[in-house]
């Protein structure tokens, strides 16, 4: 697929996005009540991306609770950036910072940039305060540049498939 299609699908599932009653609450099964409030705390879109990774996770064998709670969780430092910085952020990561300095000129945009430039660390503190284990912090902390040998690559590609 190519980099505007995936962009294309991912855009529709961000303003599409949506989670049952059912699936909320089956995380409660597997879920501590801080790691379920900051997933309930997250931007709805992200709380759909993050239960997808999980369910790919999974149909590629992943069984491992400290990567699957990194993938349901690995984008909470995003925060409600809204939809069109988000794209102005993938458009910089596609064609350089230029299009991030471009989009910042749009009152509250730089703010969002900023969050989404620097959401796998804040992500990554997110869960820590959550009483995530330090493996399941330190994936959501290198999902751009894995280091978990067993699951860091797993979780990447998850994360690009959704």
């Amino acid at each position: 697929m190519s980099w505007w299609a995936s962009k294309t699908r991912q855009f529709r599932a961000h303003v599409r996005a949506g989670v049952a009653a059912g699936e909320r609450d089956a995380l409660a099964r597997w879920l501590i009540p801080s790691q379920l409030a900051l997933f309930d705390a997250m931007h709805v879109a992200d709380r759909r991306h993050g239960l997808d990774v999980v369910a790919t996770l999974r149909a590629d064998g992943v069984t491992e609770p400290d990567a699957l709670v990194a993938g349901l969780l690995h984008d909470a430092g995003k925060g409600d950036t809204g939809v069109w910085p988000r794209v102005a952020y993938s458009l910089g990561q596609r064609y350089g910072r230029w299009a991030w300095q471009l989009a910042s000129i749009v009152p509250g945009w730089g703010a969002a940039i900023e969050r989404l430039r620097t959401h796998a660390a804040t992500s990554a503190d997110l869960a820590l305060a959550a009483g995530c284990s330090d493996r399941t912090v330190a994936l959501i902390r290198d999902q751009d540049a894995p280091r978990d040998a067993e699951f860091g690559e797993l979780l990447r590609l998850a994360d690009e498939a959704n």
